[in-house]
């Protein structure tokens, strides 16, 4: 029955989230209060059976779903939308959803390709800290993710401005300093989130393995997106680096991300390997 529904629940939600992202494209040619209005209401909907699909594998398995890459992926498109709805409320930049949900739909229909079947628990992960340390991680890394939505949205809006076209997608679009101190959060978020993450998974590994660090390969990529934000945090406080350097600085983080979660287990072996 856990089975049946967490399937039902997965479907509804990737439906909805589907629908919002065309709505959000759509809203970036053509926007209005009611395709924004629609993006919010469709992408909250989908998030609560979300929410529910990730309970009910909880229930079935007996431990955070995130133990393969089908869960790992549903569970890093829930936390992005956790995060945004955060943010939503408290700075409520306008086409934000337009930025992220594509990315959502992204994660979620890779999500549906693989092997749904709830596993049980490996016995080197059952340990207090396994919950810890991986929910650390995807929260860190999706206000990584909605930091890089931020920084396209910074640049597009730059570049509007360059042109002097000052019309249509540039009207709708926050301005560059409300854009740049988003995306300063995010990363602020992002950042001492990332680093709990690397340091509990240490503590982990040295009680379960007897090493704190074993230059895994998951844990190296970790450490070269950490450095990245860390650049990103030094240099906006030391130089003053902002704006444009700032967003760029956030797509090549991004990038590390998604390498670090999803392409160092395809392509690379190591003990975090799904």
């Amino acid at each position: 029955m856990h089975i049946e529904l967490n399937v039902w629940f997965f479907e509804l939600a990737l439906t909805l989230y589907f629908i919002a992202a065309i709505i959000g494209v759509i809203e970036l040619f053509k926007g209005s209060h009611a395709t924004t209005r629609a993006v919010f209401i469709l992408s909250g909907i989908g998030f609560i059976l979300h929410t529910a699909n990730v309970i009910t594998r909880y229930l079935k398995g007996g431990h955070i779903p995130i133990t393969n890459i089908h869960e790992a992926s549903s569970f890093f498109s829930w936390s992005i939308i956790f995060l945004f709805f955060l943010l939503e409320y408290k700075y409520k930049l306008r086409l934000l959803g337009a930025f992220v949900m594509p990315m959502v739909l992204i994660l979620m229909l890779s999500s549906s390709v693989f092997p749904r079947e709830i596993e049980e628990l490996n016995p080197l992960l059952s340990s207090y800290w396994f919950g810890i340390h991986t929910v650390l991680a995807f929260l860190g890394n999706a206000a990584f993710t909605i930091a890089f939505g931020v920084a396209i949205m910074y640049l597009l809006q730059e570049r509007y401005l360059k042109s002097k076209r000052l019309s249509g997608l540039f009207l709708r679009l926050p301005n560059l300093q409300i854009l740049d101190e988003a995306n300063y959060r995010l990363i602020s978020i992002g950042f001492p989130l990332l680093t709990l993450a690397i340091i509990t998974g240490s503590i982990w590994a040295n009680t379960a393995m007897g090493r704190y660090w074993r230059w895994d390969p998951k844990e190296v990529w970790a450490l070269t997106t950490w450095l990245i934000y860390a650049l990103v945090l030094h240099l906006r406080v030391t130089i003053g680096w902002r704006g444009r350097k700032a967003a760029i600085l956030s797509i090549i983080g991004f990038i590390l991300v998604i390498f670090t979660l999803f392409g160092v287990n395809l392509i690379l072996k190591g003990y975090h390997a799904f």
